[in-house]
């Protein structure tokens, strides 16, 4: 059977970590995506003359980050995946901040994610296509950006992975970075030929796959065993809503929006052997407070599921 994860974002809150893991081992999971893109908390990235979350040193952030990893150990819940926070880049910001975000952000991250033996960190490309007139000069900076960090993947033996995404072009939705699987395949394999290492890998997410309307199957069997980890929630096919699959139809007859037949039939494709991680932290705050390990609970049974469908047939 597949493991089952999900964020911890809106369930592991700094004051108490050891009382949101322990949900979520009550409800079933056994893997945490640790939400590290939702730090700091409430200031922003980066305030100029002023001291910022990732100026802490790495010592200084392993004490902060020590209570999370001491009550994920103890509740039995290992953290397979974390997001690295995001834009790594702001377009027409000044060079300050984004030398900031580039030099301090992101490596400090990549130490943060070892401190939590944590094996894949997700990122963001840099979503540049309409600013610089083209996809491929738009991953070429991505490209710029990862080979920063990538010394850093291979000595500590974690895998960058690089995330479908969707842009909002005009009050429209339309692609956004890695939303072609066989472009993908090339970069990662080019990257990993150039560290000898398994430094780069990719991270389907299946809402952002529904809003722009990706293959499920074709994308994840095109991408076979680079694909490393994963992003399951659901949406209208509108929105970027974050919601519990098999949430929304299309028609009275009750067909999902999103094509979880797919899914599973992609994942049995390149047997897949990672994490069924959800992304579905929005709706913890939909729900009364009371109901989170209930919610929780049901997310997991889902992922169960998953699990089973892909094993069947194997």
């Amino acid at each position: 059977m597949l493991e089952v994860g999900v964020q911890t974002k809106n369930v592991v809150e700094d004051e108490n970590p050891s009382m949101g893991f322990e949900m979520l081992r009550k409800a079933g999971f056994t893997c945490g995506d640790f939400s590290l893109n939702t730090y700091p908390r409430k200031e922003k990235q980066y305030l100029p003359g002023e001291k910022n979350f990732f100026d802490q040193s790495i010592q200084e952030l392993e004490r902060f980050f020590r209570p999370h990893k001491e009550a994920a150990e103890k509740a039995g819940i290992r953290i397979n995946q974390m997001h690295m926070r995001y834009p790594i880049f702001v377009p027409r910001a000044d060079e300050e901040m984004n030398a900031y975000l580039w030099n301090q952000t992101a490596p400090k991250s990549m130490e943060v994610c070892h401190y939590f033996n944590c094996r894949y960190i997700v990122i963001h490309g840099l979503k540049l296509a309409y600013y610089l007139g083209s996809e491929e000069l738009e991953w070429q900076e991505t490209a710029r950006f990862i080979d920063s960090i990538a010394p850093l993947a291979k000595e500590m033996g974690i895998t960058i992975c690089i995330e479908n995404l969707y842009e909002g072009i005009g009050g429209h939705i339309v692609e956004g970075p890695c939303c072609n699987a066989k472009k993908a395949v090339q970069r990662i394999d080019q990257f990993n030929d150039k560290y000898g290492a398994e430094v780069l890998g990719f991270c389907f997410d299946t809402g952002h796959a529904n809003l722009i309307g990706i293959d499920f199957e074709d994308f994840i069997t095109t991408l076979g065993h680079r694909l490393k980890v994963l992003h399951i929630h659901d949406n209208d096919g509108i929105a970027d809503l974050h919601q519990i699959p098999f949430t929304f139809t299309r028609t009275r007859e009750n067909l999902p929006s999103t094509d979880w037949d797919g899914f599973v039939r992609g994942l049995k494709n390149i047997r897949f052997d990672k994490v069924l991680s959800f992304e579905t932290a929005p709706v913890l705050t939909a729900f009364p407070e009371e109901m989170k390990q209930e919610v929780l609970c049901f997310i997991a049974g889902i992922g169960r599921y998953f699990s089973t469908s892909c094993q069947c047939g194997l």
